[in-house]
């Protein structure tokens, strides 16, 4: 038996026998909606275990599984070597200057997924926090412990984004919100999901995929691959960013 079936079954010994039968179902329509449905503080306070799913158009893609972020309490922290540390919430960021762009993930299993993502260019971050003349790489921690380094050059180039948004939408959890990379010429695993701390640092050090094998580099490579959204397989014939 269940732990609320066996609080409902204790509460219920304590009737009068004779309750009427109507009072009784009436008592346990109310009791159930209460085991059921939290109240409206909590309900904000609930958190998923995002997991990999091939979901039709654009797979999810976590190195493990790990609890949700809650938007309302996400904090961006930004520092290492740079003039002007700072932190960022959610409404923060938002505030920065926008730019939108249509582009391809393509992950390095060989599937791909086009968006339209919305956020901002990194040069209007480093506008603001203004790095040092030292730093030569931006380490990325997120949620999930996950990390990776990223050049400052390769972050600078055209179509690299810092992105909330998703089709229009906030960014899903599912997809790395609330803040994920794209930069659209490297492989999923450089397009970092879920940021929490980004650090000005002036030596690469080595991504968490790149200790199993992976490329440091992570350059999409010419080869086949399965383009979701077209249902359909696909040859990049040249490196870099997907022209599909």
């Amino acid at each position: 038996m269940y732990l609320d079936e066996i609080r409902v079954y204790n509460i219920c010994m304590d009737f009068d026998i004779d309750m009427k039968r109507r009072d009784f179902i009436r008592f346990i329509s109310v009791l159930g909606v209460c085991f059921i449905m939290p109240n409206s503080t909590n309900a904000k306070e609930v958190r998923r275990i995002l997991e990999n799913e091939d979901r039709e158009g654009f797979y999810i893609r976590f190195y493990k599984p790990f609890n949700s972020v809650d938007p309302s309490k996400w904090m961006l922290k930004i520092g290492g070597l740079c003039e002007n540390p700072k932190s960022f919430n959610l409404p923060g960021i938002q505030q920065l200057q926008k730019a939108t762009q249509t582009s391809r993930m393509k992950c390095v299993e060989c599937w791909s997924g086009k968006a339209r993502w919305g956020g901002f260019r990194p040069q209007t971050l480093f506008d603001i926090v203004k790095p040092k003349k030292q730093a030569k790489f931006l380490y990325f921690y997120s949620a999930d412990y996950y990390y990776e380094f990223i050049s400052l050059e390769d972050l600078l180039k055209p179509r690299v984004l810092f992105v909330y948004e998703m089709n229009n939408v906030p960014l899903p959890d599912i997809h790395g919100g609330p803040l994920r990379l794209i930069i659209p010429f490297k492989y999923g695993y450089k397009n970092v999901k879920t940021i929490v701390r980004l650090d000005f640092v002036e030596k690469e050090g080595i991504g968490y995929w790149s200790k199993f094998g992976y490329s440091q580099d992570g350059t999409v490579q010419p080869g086949k691959d399965y383009a979701l959204d077209l249902k359909e397989e696909k040859v990049l014939k040249k490196s870099g960013e997907p022209d599909y």
